[in-house]
C-alpha cells in the first residue's frame, strides 16, 4: 500500500512539475510576445512620437552661434543656451577616458543597451545603480530630458530610450556617440556642453583640461547642480575623486598618481560668459543687429528663418583677437589717465561736467537723459505717472557703479548717477587694412556694460581737421597742385552770398598766427585754417562733398564752405575708410567685417563680396599720403617720433613714443574741444580714434588735453606700439608705394611754385607765379 502511495504521490509531483513548466513557458513566451509588442508599438509611436531617421541624423541641439576672429579665436557667442558644437578629436583622451571609466565601463563592448547592467538593476530593483548606458543617457538628452516621475510612464520612456539607442548606435560611430553627449549636457551656469563648461569653469579649450580637471567635469554628469564646483566645493572635490577613483580601477592611471590628484584642491578660472562681457562688445552688438537683417535676406534651404540663438552658425569675422585686444588695451589706458585729469579739472567746476552753458540747457540735458535711461522705461512699463517717476530719481538707493578702478558699490539718487556718468570720455577706434577692407579692431566705447552707444558705427560727431585732407584732395585733383605748392597764410574772408554764405565768414587760425608763405604740406601739418579756407574757396563746396562722399562717407554734408575746417559730422568708419582710400592708391574699399557664415554642419551659406571703386588716380592719392606724413614729421603729430618734454606730457600715455618708421596722420579737434581725432596710416592698417564726452558741452577747457593730439594720438601710439611688439601681426613698417612715374611733386626741397591770393576783391582772383 505505501509503495502505491508513493507513485501516486510521485506522479502528482510530476504532474504539479509539467504543470508549472507549461505555466513559465507559457507567461514566459506571452511576456515576451508582450515585450515585442510592447517594443513595436513604442517604436511605431503608438506610446508617443519617436524621432525619425532625420530626427536622429539632425537632432534638435540648439546650438549657440559663435563669432569667430580671423585668427580662430571664439570672440563670442549668441544664445539662449551657452551651447557650443565639438568634435571628438577636440576632446582630451584623459576626458574620454574619465567618462567612459565612470558612466558606462562597457560602453565598448554593447550596442546601446548594457544587459548585464539592466539585469543587475532589475534584481537589485535600482538599488545597485542605475543601467542606463552612454547612449541611453545621450537619448534622454536628446528626445525627452528627465523624464516622467510616474511609474507607467517612466517605464515606457525606458523603452523608449532603449529603442532610440539602439538607433543612436546604428547611425553613429562610438566617438560620434560621446562627442554628441558632450555637447548636450547642462552643467550649469549657463554653460551647456564641454566646451562652454571648461570655457566657463576653468577659462579653458577643452582640449587643454589636466586630468583632475577633466575629473571634476566627468563628475557633473552625475548631477550638474548637486556637484557643481562654485556652489558645492566639497561636494565636487568629493565626486572628482570618485571619477578618479573610477579611473585608476579601469587602470587608466596609477594608485600613485590617483592619490596624488586627490590631494589637489580645486583650482577654478570662473568666468561666466554673458553677452555684455569678453573682447570685441560693441563689434558683438554691432554685428548682432547686421544679423537680424541678414536672416530676412537669407533663408534656409527649406526656406525658414535662420535663428541666430540656436541654429549653431559660425560666423568667421575680419577682427583679429590680438588687434582686438591691443585696441581695448589702448583705450582703457589712456581713458583712465585722462578721467583723472579730467575729475581733478572738473573739481570746483559748479556746474560740473559742463563748461560755459546755461542752467536751461543743463535741465534739458539731465531731462533727456532721465527720460531715455532704462529705470524710466522699466517704470513706464509698471504703469507709473510722470511725477512718480521722477520723484524716485531723486531718491537715493542702493547701486553699483563703473569706475576705472573696478565697480563700486555706493548709495546714490538715480539723477546724481547720470550726472556721474556724464563725466566719463569716452572713445571709438577702429583699425582696418586698406587693400582689403578688413576690419581688423572694433572699439566702440569704454565699457559696454555701462555705455552700451557704439562711437564707431552709430555715433558721428564733428571730425575737425581731420576732414582737411578731403579738399587738399579736391585741389590736387582740380587745380593740378602738389603738396609742394606754396600759398600765403594771411588774413581771408569769404563774402556774403559767395558758396552760399549768408554773411561774411573770415576763418582764424587756432593760434592766431599768421606764417606768411608756407607749402600746402606745411599748411596741413599745422592745421591752418586760412590755408583749407583759401583751397575750398577755389574749388567750390560741391566739389569736396563729391568727393568726400565718393571716399564712402555716408553724412550729409551742408554745402558750405566752413566745412574745411570740419564742421561736418562722420562716424570713426567712415573715416577710417575714406583715409584707406589714399593708403591704397586711391581705391575705394567698403569696409568688411565678415568672410563668411557657415551652418551647423560646417557648410558655408553666405560669403560677402568685396565693394570697391576708383576715386582717386595713384599719383594724386600719394601726394596725399606726403602731405599726411608731413604731420608726423613736423606738425600736429609730430609728438609720434619726440623723446620727451611738453606741457602734460604726464598724460600721453604710451609716450615716448618714438616711431621712426613712415606714418600719415592727421589730428582733429572741434570747437570748444568737445571732440578730439587721429587717423593714423601705415601701408597696410588704417586706424582711427576719437575721444570725447558724450554731450559736447562737457570738456576740457583748454586745447593742452581737448585737442586731438593730446586726447585721441596716444590711443593711436599705444596701439601700434602693441601691434609691432606682436610680429605675428606683420604690420608695416615699409615706406607707402610710390607709384611709377609719379607726375606730382612730393618732395619739397624747393618749393615749384607759388599761389598768390587776392583776399581783398569780392570775387577771389588767383595769380600763379613761378619761384
Amino acid at each position: 500500500m505505501a509503495v502505491r502511495k508513493n507513485n501516486t504521490s510521485s506522479k502528482a509531483i510530476d504532474k504539479d512539475i509539467n504543470y508549472y513548466k507549461k505555466k513559465f513557458w507559457k507567461i514566459y513566451f506571452y511576456g515576451l510576445g508582450i515585450l515585442a509588442l510592447f517594443f513595436l508599438f513604442a517604436s511605431w509611436g503608438l506610446f508617443g512620437s519617436m524621432p525619425s531617421f532625420e530626427d536622429l541624423e539632425n537632432p534638435d541641439s540648439n546650438l549657440a552661434t559663435e563669432i569667430i576672429s580671423s585668427d580662430g579665436v571664439v570672440l563670442g557667442k549668441y544664445f539662449q543656451k551657452n551651447r557650443s558644437q565639438l568634435k571628438y578629436s577636440d576632446l582630451p583622451k584623459n576626458f574620454v577616458d574619465a567618462l567612459v571609466a565612470t558612466e558606462d565601463t562597457r560602453f565598448y563592448e554593447h550596442s546601446g543597451i548594457d544587459g548585464r547592467g539592466t539585469m543587475r538593476a532589475i534584481v537589485s530593483l535600482g538599488t545597485s545603480g542605475g543601467a542606463s548606458t552612454l547612449t541611453q543617457q545621450l537619448a534622454k538628452q536628446l528626445f525627452h530630458g528627465e523624464g516622467s516621475k510616474f511609474l507607467p510612464f517612466r517605464i515606457v520612456q525606458k523603452i523608449k530610450e532603449w529603442i532610440i539607442a539602439i538607433r543612436l548606435e546604428r547611425q553613429y560611430t562610438k566617438n560620434e556617440i560621446i562627442a554628441m553627449y558632450c555637447n548636450v549636457y547642462d552643467f550649469g551656469n549657463n554653460s551647456v556642453g564641454v566646451s562652454s563648461a571648461a570655457k566657463t569653469y576653468f577659462s579653458k579649450a577643452p582640449k587643454d583640461l589636466t586630468i583632475d580637471e577633466s575629473a571634476v567635469l566627468v563628475g557633473m554628469f552625475n548631477n550638474s547642480s548637486k556637484f557643481n564646483p562654485v556652489k558645492h566645493p566639497v561636494a565636487s572635490k568629493k565626486r572628482r575623486d570618485v571619477v578618479l577613483l573610477q579611473m585608476e580601477k579601469a587602470d587608466i592611471i596609477s594608485t600613485s598618481e590617483k592619490e596624488r590628484l586627490q590631494k589637489l584642491p580645486i583650482k577654478l578660472n570662473f568666468k561666466l560668459e554673458t553677452h555684455k562681457d569678453g573682447i570685441a562688445t560693441y563689434f558683438r552688438e554691432y554685428l548682432r543687429d547686421y544679423m537680424k537683417k541678414w536672416v530676412e535676406e537669407n533663408k534656409k534651404p527649406d526656406g525658414t528663418d535662420y535663428d541666430i540663438y540656436k541654429d549653431g552658425l559660425k560666423i568667421y569675422t575680419t577682427i583679429d583677437s590680438r588687434m582686438q585686444t591691443y585696441a581695448e588695451e589702448a583705450v582703457a589706458a589712456h581713458m583712465a589717465n585722462m578721467q583723472e585729469e579730467f575729475f581733478l579739472q572738473q573739481k570746483d567746476n559748479k556746474n560740473a561736467p559742463f563748461v560755459n552753458i546755461t542752467e536751461a540747457e543743463t535741465q534739458r540735458i539731465m531731462n533727456q537723459a532721465m527720460k531715455s535711461s532704462n529705470r524710466w522705461n522699466v517704470m513706464k512699463a509698471m504703469e507709473k505717472n510722470e511725477d512718480e517717476i521722477i520723484a524716485s530719481f531723486k531718491q537715493k538707493t542702493k547701486m553699483k557703479i563703473f569706475s576705472w578702478k573696478g565697480e563700486i558699490d555706493t548709495v546714490m539718487t538715480p539723477m546724481d548717477s547720470i550726472r556721474y556718468y556724464k563725466h566719463f570720455l569716452q572713445s571709438g577706434l577702429m583699425a582696418m587694412e586698406p587693400q582689403t577692407g578688413s576690419i581688423k579692431a572694433w572699439v566702440g566705447g569704454i565699457n559696454y556694460k555701462y555705455f552700451q552707444y557704439d562711437h564707431v558705427g552709430q555715433g558721428a560727431r564733428q571730425v575737425g581737421s581731420t576732414f582737411k585732407p578731403f579738399v587738399y584732395a579736391t585741389a590736387i585733383e582740380q587745380l593740378n597742385m602738389s603738396p609742394c605748392d606754396s600759398i600765403i597764410d594771411s588774413p581771408f574772408m569769404i563774402h556774403k552770398g559767395r558758396h552760399h554764405v549768408t554773411e561774411d565768414w573770415e576763418p582764424r587760425n587756432s593760434d592766431n598766427r599768421y606764417r606768411g608763405m608756407v607749402t600746402l604740406k606745411q599748411a596741413l601739418a599745422h592745421s591752418i585754417n586760412t590755408i583749407s579756407a583759401k583751397l575750398i574757396d577755389k574749388v567750390g563746396p560741391e566739389a569736396v562733398i563729391e568727393l568726400t562722399h565718393k571716399l564712402g562717407v555716408k553724412s550729409e554734408i551742408i554745402t558750405q564752405p566752413s566745412i574745411a575746417l570740419g564742421a561736418v559730422e562722420i562716424t570713426v568708419e567712415d573715416m577710417v575708410a575714406a583715409y584707406s582710400t589714399f593708403a591704397n592708391q586711391g581705391v575705394y574699399v567698403k569696409p568688411q567685417f565678415l568672410t563668411k557664415i557657415e551652418d551647423k554642419s560646417g557648410v558655408v551659406i553666405y560669403e560677402p563680396i568685396p565693394e570697391s571703386h576708383d576715386v582717386l588716380n595713384k599719383d594724386i592719392a600719394f601726394a596725399v599720403i606726403k602731405l599726411l606724413e608731413g604731420v608726423t614729421e613736423s606738425g600736429s603729430g609730430a609728438r609720434l617720433r619726440t623723446e620727451g618734454g611738453g606741457a602734460g606730457d604726464n598724460r600721453w600715455t604710451g609716450y615716448p613714443y618714438m616711431f621712426r618708421n613712415p606714418i600719415a596722420g592727421k589730428t582733429g579737434t572741434s570747437q570748444n574741444q568737445s571732440d578730439g581725432w587721429f587717423m593714423g596710416m601705415v601701408p597696410n592698417l588704417v586706424t582711427g580714434v576719437w575721444v570725447g564726452c558724450e554731450d559736447r558741452s562737457a570738456r576740457f577747457k583748454s586745447l593742452t588735453y581737448g585737442q586731438g593730439a593730446a586726447s585721441a594720438l596716444p590711443v593711436w601710439g599705444y596701439f601700434m606700439k602693441k601691434c609691432y611688439e606682436d610680429p605675428s601681426l606683420q604690420v608695416s613698417k615699409e615706406p607707402f608705394e610710390r607709384p611709377a612715374n609719379l607726375s606730382i611733386k612730393v618732395d619739397c626741397y624747393t618749393p615749384r611754385r607759388a599761389v598768390a591770393v587776392d583776399t581783398t576783391a569780392t570775387e577771389q582772383t588767383t595769380e600763379e607765379f613761378e619761384l
